[in-house]
């Protein structure tokens, strides 16, 4: 429990800017496909990456921009937000320097972010589905968003169906938010060693990963969904899959030779899924593909007694400094697909 209250702590700002940056991008592009916030859900939602070149593009990069303190900025939710597991709870386990975490707000160098109106977002998606696909990322980021939503929707309850891993359903607006837990996003299953006579490296067994397969988890799910946001990278390290238990890379049935490293077997993922999912995910579904958080743990990693001590965000210079690992270390940080669209 005291892991997961220092992971969940030290991605907070993060979690806060994203959930600010999706709600925003959701309200801007969805009036353009939207004649009426009550139409069914079957009516079209065109995949972001079909964005009509004969309509006028944003201007704005809102990725380009700085993190700026304002003391009078309080969070939307309270501490009585029922999605959040109790480890997770910053405002209820009142942790230290709350306040001025929940201060900063994320500034485009080049046009305004308004704050995230949850019931304006529910109206526009009404009659629709959100799901989230990916690791823990994507779920603390969906614990803020659902207790962002709800405040716009008290009667919101739990939601578990098709084999979600956590969700919840707004019954006002007939919204449900759903997420999946594909930490890889392929397939992986762990094969043991056959024999002492195997044992040539001190490797107890490997993870086989099936690069062009989807996991279990979403590959049934994507025409239940209206909008779906993908994820995977902070479980591509050392920490998950040490030597002793590497990763080993497999295409068609049959082990992808030479073998790959860690990192260019992530990038052969991730071109794999990409490709999948554009080629089988309904046109009309709106996708999204969320990029990482940097880890900032002092004084060890995750699982060992590190913690974030951090009360403001991290500076350009500080996340390739402590963030960015060694390629022959963990998987790298940062440098991930910034278009969630194979070439």
């Amino acid at each position: 429990m005291m892991s997961n209250l220092k992971l969940s702590a030290s991605v907070f700002p993060g979690l806060v800017f994203f959930s600010c940056l999706l709600l925003y991008l959701y309200s801007t592009l969805l009036p353009f496909y939207t004649s009426s916030p009550t139409e069914s859900r079957n009516s079209q939602t065109p995949s972001l990456f079909a964005f009509s070149s004969s309509r006028p593009q944003p201007q704005c990069n809102l990725f380009h921009g700085n993190w700026v303190e304002d003391p009078s900025r309080k969070p939307i939710y309270d501490e009585t937000c029922p999605f959040h597991r109790n480890a997770w709870n910053c405002l209820r386990n009142k942790r230290d320097n709350m306040d001025r975490i929940n201060s900063w707000r994320w500034v485009p160098s080049e046009c305004d972010l308004p704050r995230t109106d949850p019931a304006r977002f529910l109206g526009l998606m009404r009659n629709r589905r959100i799901g989230f696909v990916g690791d823990s990322l994507n779920e603390n980021f969906l614990a803020s968003f659902l207790c962002i939503l709800r405040v716009a929707d008290a009667g919101a309850k739990r939601w578990k169906r098709k084999g979600a891993w956590r969700g919840a359903y707004f019954p006002k607006f007939n919204v449900t938010v759903g997420y999946h837990r594909a930490v890889l996003l392929a397939t992986y299953e762990w094969q043991p060693k056959q024999s002492a006579l195997s044992d040539q490296d001190g490797r107890e067994g490997v993870y086989r990963v099936n690069v062009d397969t989807p996991a279990d988890d979403w590959v049934n799910i994507t025409d239940f969904y209206d909008v779906l946001i993908f994820n995977t990278g902070h479980w591509w390290g050392l920490d998950k899959f040490p030597k002793e238990k590497p990763l080993v890379f497999s295409k068609a049935g049959k082990p992808i030779l030479p073998l790959l490293g860690m990192h260019d077997g992530f990038k052969v993922v991730i071109k794999n899924m990409a490709t999948y999912i554009q080629k089988t995910v309904p046109s009309k579904t709106l996708k999204f593909w969320r990029l990482q958080s940097p880890r900032h743990f002092y004084g060890g990693d995750w699982n060992q007694n590190g913690s974030c001590l951090l009360d403001k965000p991290l500076e350009e210079s500080q996340v390739n400094a402590t963030s960015c690992q060694a390629r022959q270390g963990k998987a790298k940080q940062g440098k991930f697909p910034q278009k969630f669209k194979p070439k």
